[in-house]
C-alpha cells in the first residue's frame, strides 16, 4: 500500500511509484530516521546537559568504573523516539491499524520511561519510579494494546501462539492470550532496560532484533512467501516492516552518541520504548516464541536478575557478583568494549538461531 501522503504524487510522476512498494519505504524510512537522528542529536544532547547539570545518577553500589561517567546526560530515547515517530509517520500506511498499535505501545512506554527518568534526576535517586506503578501502566498501555489488535483482527487463530520450527503449529490460548501477550510486551521492555546499562550494549542487539523482525513482518505480511515458509499469514503485518527500519535507523543515530566514550545514555525513556516495541510487533506477526530466541540476550539479562534476587532472598548468597550479568564481568575485571562486543556477538549468534525457525520446520 501507498502512505496517503504521497498518493496524488504516485499518479502524477512514475518516479514516485517507488513509494508503493514496502521495501522502498522502509530503506526509506531507515534513512529518513538516521538523518533526523544526525541532524537533532548535537543540539538534543546539549540541551539536556544544560537541565541536568549532574547528568544521570550513578549507583554507589555499582562497578567501580561507573563513576568517571558522572554527568552524561541522560532521556537520549528522546531522540530515538521523534527519529521513530516522525519517520513511520512519514513513510507507513496511516490506514493500517497494526501502525498505530505499534505506535502506542512505543510512544506509551517512552512516556513511562520519560516519567522515570525525570524524577532521577530530579530527585537524585537512581530508583525512579516505584516498579510496582511502572509496572502497572506499562500493563495497561500493553492490554489495550491487545483488545485492539483482537478488534482489528478477524482472523480465526487470532488467539493462537505459533511454536517455532514446527510446521504451521500453533497452540490456542483462548482469553489467556490477553495476559500472554501482555507480558511479552511488558517482558520485553524491561529485559532491554535491564540491559541497557554500558555504552551501546542494548542499542545493537535492539536494532539485530529490529532487522530480524522487520524481515518476519514482511515475510509474514505476504501471503505467497507465508505459504512457502509454513508460517503464520498475518494480513497487514508487512507494514510493520516500515516501523522496523524507522527503529533502526533511530537506533543507529544514537549509537553514534553513544558510542564509548558516550556524549548521551538513552534511559529508560528509550529502552522502555523500544523493548515495548519489539514485544508488540511480536504479536501481531504470531512470533512472540522467536522474540524470546532473537532477544535472547535480553533474556538472559532478565534472568540473570530473577536468579540473583531468588537466591539472596532464599539462601542468603548471591549467584553472580552482581546483576544483570553484564555487571559481573565487569566486577570480574572484564574490560567494557570487551563485554560489549562479545554480548553483540551472542545478540547475532541467537538472532540467526531465530531466523532460522523460519525455514527449519
Amino acid at each position: 500500500m501507498l502512505p496517503a501522503l504521497f498518493a496524488p504524487l504516485a499518479d502524477q510522476a512514475l518516479v514516485f511509484n517507488l513509494f508503493r512498494y514496502l521495501t522502498f519505504r522502509t530503506g526509506a524510512a531507515v534513512m529518513t530516521a538516521l538523518v533526523i537522528a544526525f541532524v537533532i542529536g548535537p543540539a538534543m544532547i546539549r540541551w539536556l546537559k544544560s537541565r541536568q547539570g549532574a547528568g544521570q545518577p550513578i549507583r554507589e553500589d555499582g562497578p567501580e568504573g561507573h563513576f568517571k561517567k558522572r554527568g552524561t546526560p541522560t532521556m537520549g530515547g528522546l531522540m530515538i523516539l521523534i527519529a521513530i515517530v516522525v519517520s513511520t509517520l512519514l513513510w507507513a500506511d496511516l490506514r493500517n491499524n497494526f501502525v498505530w498499535i505499534v505506535l502506542l505501545v512505543t510512544v506509551g512506554f517512552g512516556l513511562v520511561g520519560f516519567g522515570d527518568d525525570y524524577l532521577k534526576l530530579t530527585k537524585r535517586n537512581p530508583k525512579g519510579l516505584s516498579g510496582k506503578l511502572k509496572l502497572v501502566v506499562q500493563g495497561g498501555i500493553a492490554l489495550v494494546a491487545v483488545l485492539w489488535y483482537l478488534q482489528v483482527t478477524p482472523e480465526a487463530r487470532e488467539t493462537a501462539v505459533a511454536i517455532p520450527f514446527l510446521k504451521d503449529v500453533m497452540v490456542e490460548f483462548g482469553i489467556l492470550f490477553i495476559p500472554f501477550s501482555m507480558l511479552v510486551m511488558v517482558g520485553a521492555s524491561n529485559a532491554v532496560n535491564l540491559t541497557d546499562g554500558l555504552d551501546g550494549l542494548a542499542t545493537m542487539p535492539v536494532i539485530i532484533a529490529a532487522t530480524c523482525f522487520g524481515l518476519i513482518a514482511y515475510l509474514a505480511g505476504n501471503a505467497v512467501f507465508a505459504g512457502y515458509l509454513q508460517i503464520h499469514h498475518a494480513p497487514g503485518a508487512g507494514e510493520l516492516a516500515v516501523f522496523c527500519g524507522a527503529l533502526i535507523g533511530g537506533a543507529l543515530g544514537f549509537l553514534w552518541f553513544n558510542a564509548p566514550p558516550a556524549m548521551v545514555f538513552m534511559g529508560d525513556t528509550g529502552s522502555l520504548s523500544m523493548g515495548g516495541a519489539l514485544g508488540a510487533i511480536a504479536m501481531i506477526t504470531k512470533h512472540e516464541l522467536v522474540l524470546a530466541i532473537i532477544g535472547g540476550l535480553f533474556v538472559l539479562e532478565a534472568v540473570s536478575v530473577i536468579v540473583q534476587v531468588t537466591s539472596f532472598k532464599m539462601t542468603g548468597k548471591r549467584v553472580f557478583r552482581m546483576a544483570p550479568l553484564h555487571h559481573h564481568y565487569e566486577k570480574k575485571g572484564w574490560a567494557e568494549p570487551t563485554i560489549v562486543i562479545r554480548f553483540w556477538i551472542i545478540a547475532v549468534i541467537l538472532a540467526l538461531i531465530g531466523l532460522s525457525s523460519l525455514k527449519l520446520r
